[in-house]
């Protein structure tokens, strides 16, 4: 057997190998690890080529591990457990910390959540500075190019180096002022009203508009704003409806009445975002641990 290029092993292809291994099957581990088959078959053999050794034989209708497979196993689990322990670094320490921590968020998740995380760390982490960009309809580029360490949007980006984990649940209800009128009764009635529109800064619109266009419906917007912060003072002594997520009557539309719209539309889940990247971070770990518990903290 040739000498091992060990320079050409990384740690994604013995994650790879030992889970084959642990699963006994191409497919299985194909699922569990969130690849195609073709990519770990890929995998399989570009690892035969560097060990010189096929690994894996069929057996039956499966896999076996040969006895190189099998020698090395308990090998590559611990190189990937001083990986991990390597990558952890020193114990997070909150009160010692100093640097910025920057999140992408518009201004309704802005409002909802970040107030009471900047709380946490003026308490807990007082030389972690917090700074707020918008996100829009946010793109992984947000997190890949370090625009941001995190977001907060129900738009989570197709790609498959971006984690997510949910924070709170949401729906879009109906605000008016109860002293101008009453809410709309039917989808008739809320259609042929005078709307308030959201037109993002960065260009998008809400995905309400998107789910009635593809109803074949229209309402009547005569006033576009650029965010949600822009709608009570519009509403104010108004006949205008202006739709929003629920929550926002606990701060921004507390002054409005509000009501269910006159039609279905699914409720929404608020997510943070981060990069792969910084998955085993301690200090992002952290930060994250403190947000889960703020929106927790809004559920209870």
């Amino acid at each position: 057997m040739n000498p091992i290029d060990t320079f050409n092993l990384d740690a994604r292809a013995l994650r790879v190998f030992l889970t084959v291994l642990d699963e006994a099957s191409v497919s299985r581990a194909a699922v569990k690890l969130g690849l195609s088959q073709s990519a770990v078959s890929h995998t399989l053999d570009r690892l035969r080529q560097i060990l010189g050794d096929p690994l894996f034989v069929k057996s039956g209708r499966g896999i076996a591990p040969t006895r190189y497979a099998q020698r090395v196993g308990p090998n590559v689990r611990q190189i990937l457990d001083d990986l991990r322990a390597l990558s952890a670094g020193p114990p997070f320490a909150p009160r010692d910390a100093e640097f910025g921590f920057t999140i992408a968020a518009n201004d309704y998740q802005r409002d909802l959540l970040l107030p009471p995380l900047a709380a946490i760390l003026r308490e807990q982490a007082p030389g972690i500075t917090l700074q707020v960009i918008p996100s829009g309809i946010p793109s992984a580029d947000l997190l890949r190019k370090e625009v941001c360490d995190l977001i907060i949007s129900p738009h989570p980006p197709s790609a498959s180096d971006v984690m997510q984990r949910r924070l709170l649940d949401d729906q879009m209800v109906v605000f008016y002022d109860p002293t101008q009128r009453t809410p709309p009764a039917t989808l008739a009635d809320y259609l042929q009203a005078d709307h308030i529109g959201i037109l993002f800064g960065t260009g998008e619109r809400t995905a309400l508009e998107g789910s009635l266009s593809a109803r074949g419906l229209e309402r009547k917007v005569v006033v576009t704003v650029s965010n949600f912060s822009g709608l009570p003072g519009f509403l104010n002594q108004s006949r205008l409806l202006a739709t929003a997520p629920r929550r926002m009557s606990r701060h921004l539309l507390k002054d409005f009445a509000h009501a269910a719209l006159p039609f279905d539309y699914k409720p929404f889940t608020l997510l943070m975002l981060w990069h792969q990247r910084h998955q085993d971070d301690p200090a992002h770990r952290w930060l994250r641990q403190q947000l889960v518990a703020v929106a927790e903290g809004l559920d209870g």
